[in-house]
């Protein structure tokens, strides 16, 4: 690259250190090709991040955006010579309007922190993704991530109401609204949210808002076979109980938890329900719930009066991953079925474990049929490092088979891409394309994420 153009950015811009670019090199996804970045780029306001893409432009760089690198699909990772445009400077919440129930946010702000600040006016901020409390909104937007509440509110996407948008020339573009209603033009806003860095680069959001519920009560219901506990799921969204979380963690999930957390679930279970309402009448609501459950053949079912205990058993699900990771080297997947076939994924999952000779957990959200198998290998071993391939594969065709979807909330990025063309039709990948080439002709944003360049 031009050292004269890098040096065009200024320092407050622009990082070549090493130990910089070197923690810049990927996200938190596993077995994705990732490079060291020749230079970091951190811009702090909407006008440096034009001046940066400009420059790019001219240059004929390859930029990759980045939010707080906590993505597991290899979106935030490059190939060959290519700069990272980060967004952790961005990080202001410019206004929360009570009144229209809207907040104003740069891509930089931490979810958790978007969430606690609205809370203290009280508001609510609904989407919660596992990273809530350091995956910024900017990453959320370029993936559409969802999160334990998504049963009853809804993705990311559906809280988004305007954007910000510098496109890959530089060239600055506003989309949306901030009324209650609005359909002038193409939604453009929603053409963003979830395009992983291919499109442009955010530099503003609004966010809708709404009242802040209440404490939630919890649910739990544990099951001695995995067929016991989808009959309940299948029955609870039968009903359409409000609620507004419904989690599943299986045998293999719950027995890491109680070694890292000594949580006391009972030796054998093979699954495990977390059910939260809150509704007014929460109480009525899990009353029900546990009417279901127990006709669906629980062993045990609980139903805590206390927000703290719903909290603390929250806390066993959000656990679910760190505790798996401490079985070996770990591949997440990201799969989405239909709520009534959730059990013939997990049984299907079961027997690629044992095909393949693998430890595989599967938690994720009952609610909406979105599930993370969690393979665990040895990465050191070349024969365990293949057969978590064929294994992360193999499911990811089940899912397809099962009338599912590749993704529900991590995003296609580097390490699904091959999928995406079996997932879309012909004629559904070549708009992909050419939405693509008309936003950024040259392909210099994030090219190889999503699919490769035509």
């Amino acid at each position: 690259m031009n050292p004269e153009a890098l040096a065009e950015l200024g320092a407050s811009v622009l990082s070549t250190d090493a130990d910089v670019t070197a923690a810049y090199a990927h996200d938190e996804s596993r077995l994705t090709g990732r490079s060291t970045p020749v230079a970091v780029l951190a811009p702090a306001s909407t006008a440096e991040v034009a001046a940066c893409l400009r420059v790019a432009t001219r240059e004929g760089w390859h930029v990759i955006p980045r939010g707080a690198g906590s993505g597991l699909s290899g979106a935030a990772n490059g190939a060959g010579e290519f700069v990272v445009l980060s967004t952790h400077r961005l990080d202001s919440i410019s206004s929360i309007d009570p009144v229209e129930r809207i907040a104003v946010v740069q891509p930089g702000v931490v979810t958790g922190d978007l969430r606690a600040a609205v809370a203290a006016q009280g508001l609510f901020y609904p989407p919660d993704p596992g990273s809530v409390a350091f995956s910024t909104i900017g990453g959320n937007v370029a993936t559409n991530a969802g999160g334990m509440c998504c049963v009853k509110y809804g993705v990311t996407g559906d809280f988004v109401l305007g954007l910000e948008v510098v496109l890959a020339d530089g060239r600055v573009m506003r989309t949306g609204r901030r009324t209650a209603k609005g359909v002038a033009g193409y939604d453009l806003t929603h053409l963003f949210v979830g395009s992983e860095g291919t499109l442009g680069v955010v530099t503003e959001i609004t966010v809708r808002l709404l009242p802040a519920p209440r404490p939630p009560l919890t649910l739990v219901a544990t099951f001695r076979s995995l067929t016991d506990a989808g009959q309940a799921v299948a029955a609870i969204a039968a009903t359409g109980s409000p609620v507004s979380m419904l989690e599943i963690m299986d045998r293999t999930t719950l027995e890491a938890v109680d070694r890292l957390a000594r949580m006391g679930f009972e030796p054998g279970t093979a699954a495990m329900l977390l059910v939260q309402s809150d509704e007014p009448d929460s109480a009525g609501v899990l009353a029900e719930v546990e009417k279901l459950c127990a006709g669906a053949g629980a062993v045990d079912v609980a139903v805590g009066d206390d927000p703290e205990e719903g909290a603390q058993l929250l806390e066993a699900r959000r656990l679910a991953l760190p505790a798996l990771e401490r079985l070996g080297d770990w591949l997440l997947d990201d799969v989405c079925v239909p709520r009534g076939r959730i059990v013939e994924l997990i049984e299907l999952i079961e027997g690629v474990a044992a095909d393949e000779g693998l430890t595989i957990g599967v938690f994720g959200h009952a609610g909406d049929g979105n599930m993370h198998p969690t393979v665990i290998f040895d990465d050191a071993d070349p024969h365990s490092r293949e057969a978590a391939l064929r294994a992360f594969d193999r499911i990811t065709e089940h899912a397809l088979a099962l009338g599912g979807t590749i993704t529900g909330e991590h995003g296609v990025g580097r390490l699904k891409r091959s999928w995406l063309a079996r997932e879309l039709d012909e004629t559904a990948m070549a708009v992909h394309r050419a939405v693509r080439s008309a936003l950024d002709p040259d392909g210099l944003l994030n090219p190889g994420n999503l699919f490769d360049p035509a």
